[in-house]
This record gives C-alpha cells, structure tokens and sequence, in this order.
C-alpha cells in the first residue's frame, strides 16, 4: 500500500453490555460484553456458526436489538438499547465486506464517492476525498477504472477505500480477505493493520483465521456458542488459554486428558500428577524442541507441513497416548528417529471446556 498521509479519523469507544440475540427460538448470542477503547482493534475470531457475523451486524446497525436484550454504546452515545435504535448510516461507521460490494455498473470513483453522497457531501468536496482515499490504499488514479477489470485484491482496495473515505469512527470487517489466496491475504492483513494505526480508528474485524486476528488486533475475542468465551491480547492467549477447548481451537499443541495419562509420563518428570480429573494437560509446540547427544524422548517423525518459514512437525513418541507436535526450522522425513527435549515451565493443566 503507498505511503500516504492518512485521512484524518478520531476513534470512538465501544462498549457492549448483556448483549443476547435469537433468531426464532435458538440463541445465537448470549450476554455479550466488551469495552473497546477509542483507536483499539478487536477481532472477534470463532469457527463458523459461533456468533462472531450476527454481533458485527448487531453493531452495525443491520440487525434490530429486541427490547431487553443488551445495549450498545460509541462512546457516550446510546446506539442500540432502552428503545433507541440508530441505523447504520447514523452511527458514524464503515463497513468491509467479504464479497467487496462493489456496484459493478459504477466507476471505482463511483463506488468510493457513493458512501460519502449518502452522508450528505457535497459532489464538489467529493473528488478530493476520493482521490486522497485511494491514494492511501494504492490505488491512486484509478478513479476511472471499472471494478471488474480489477484484481479480487485491488477490488478489496476500492471497498477499503469507500469505508475510510466517509472518516468513521468505527470501522467493522466481515471476514474481508477470506476469498484472497494466502500470499495476497498476509499483504493486505499487513496494509490493512497498518492504515488502522494511522488513521487511530477503533475497529472490530470478524475471522476465523487466527493469524489474521493476531497480526491486526491489539485484543481478540475467541468466541464459542454465542459467547466470549477469553477476550485478551494475542500473548496472553498463546502463553494463558482459558480452557482446553481455546487451546485446541488456536492449536497450540497437544492436549491430554488429566485423568488418563500414562505412568511412564509421570515417571520421565513430564508434568505433576493432577488430582483434579477434569483437567487437560496442554503440550505446546513451544514446549518441545530436538534433542542431540542422547537423554532425550526417544520419537518417531509421522510428517511435517512447511508454513512461515518453519515445519510444522507431527511426533509419535515413546509412550505418549498421542501425537505432539512441534516447529523445527529443518525438514526431517517420516519415520526418522529423533529425541525430543521438553521445556517443563511451558506445560500447562487446562479446565475443560464449559
């Protein structure tokens, strides 16, 4: 994305309290709450059918709150809640799809400017705010163009483009880079966290890609059945998952049940005995490395994935009841014989997951 001064955006707080929500008799979300400060982001992560969409469209403004059932705060101001409902064009937001939204019979500068005609710009202050909006997504001078002549990346741009131009003070994603292939994905992730630090406008990015929500957002909401199950920083979910249940979402390694591991394990000092039952014991890829000069678990290699600049290692070892991985920056072949070594303070007795 070009270097280029950022429209000028000041963030709102925003504060999420008991927020419940139905669709006919099943509860998609059940007391939600959450206080956003004024510039953060927050990336609400969950697999599909977690409730992550229906709270971004709650929002928005797409969705009515039913009376009773929560409010919603930018700032000091009340936008869904205790009878008042304000629609999305009056919240002062910008909105990202997935499928980019375009109007395909307009131009690109078409497209940016809409957004800013349905706020009441006037035509003669829009050319400048959507030439200064496209500059800042790279897209310069592309005003002209038709949007299916654009790549799915440079058509994310435009949609980029449209949601900054009208300066909101929230900006929400809904799983914007899902249908981009890896490369231009980990490009536009990186783009799109660094226009957020500039402009200062608080966010909320929906995604089921834990390494998008980790690069973007200053804290991540890991949602399950409806509710927030751990909202914290990227360190903290890594180093401190809450549950069993967040461990094995974000695969942070291998989990064992606490009640049924091996004596061997006990024996080789792997972890204390838990008297508690309902307990996992979590195996974290950081926890293990490869062990030379004899001493360590004796294993054997069942496969490895390359990814990031490191392998991603599947181990059967010695009297394990379960596979472990861990990342090597060498490839090793299946069925090579390797010891491992264990960083015991990384291990981790989880509760399982409510």
């Amino acid at each position: 994305m070009a270097e280029h001064s950022s429209p000028a955006a000041a963030g709102t707080a925003v504060t999420v309290s008991a927020l419940r929500h139905r669709y006919a008799d099943q509860l998609v979300l059940d007391g939600i709450d959450f206080h956003l400060e004024a510039g953060q982001v927050l990336a609400l992560l969950g697999p599909s059918g977690c409730g992550k969409t229906t709270l971004l469209k709650l929002l928005a403004g797409l969705l009515p709150l039913a009376a009773g059932h929560g409010s919603i705060d930018f700032g000091a101001r009340r936008v869904a809640g205790d009878g008042r409902f304000l629609p999305p064009e009056a919240r002062g937001l910008g909105m990202v799809f997935q499928d980019y939204a375009l109007w395909p019979h307009m131009t690109v500068g078409g497209n940016v400017a809409f957004a800013l005609e349905m706020r009441g710009l006037p035509r003669k202050q829009c050319a400048p705010r959507v030439a200064e909006a496209l500059a800042v997504v790279g897209l310069q001078g592309y005003e002209q163009r038709n949007p299916s002549s654009l790549s799915g990346g440079q058509q994310q741009r435009v949609a980029l483009a449209r949601a900054i131009a009208a300066r909101p003070q929230v900006l929400l994603f809904d799983e914007p880079l899902s249908n981009l292939d890896r490369d231009l994905r980990d490009s536009l992730c990186h783009d799109i966290g660094a226009l957020l630090r500039a402009m200062g406008t608080t966010a909320v990015y929906v995604t089921h890609d834990q390494e998008e929500a980790f690069a973007l957002a200053d804290r991540v909401a890991v949602m399950r059945g409806g509710r927030i199950r751990q909202l914290a920083a990227p360190a903290e979910l890594l180093g401190e998952p809450a549950d069993s249940g967040i461990a094995e979402f974000l695969q942070l390694g291998t989990l064992l049940p606490g009640d049924a591991v091996p004596h061997a394990w006990h024996g080789r000092g792997l972890a204390p005995r838990c008297d508690q039952t309902a307990q996992r014991l979590l195996i974290p890829q950081s926890a293990l490395t490869l062990h030379a000069g004899g001493g360590g678990l004796p294993g054997e290699v069942l496969g490895q994935r390359y990814r990031n600049g490191r392998y991603h290692t599947a181990v059967r070892a010695a009297g394990a009841p379960a596979g472990l991985t861990l990342l090597t920056d060498q490839p090793l072949r299946p069925g090579q014989a390797i010891e491992l070594g264990f960083d015991w303070q990384r291990l981790r007795w989880l509760p399982h997951a409510a």
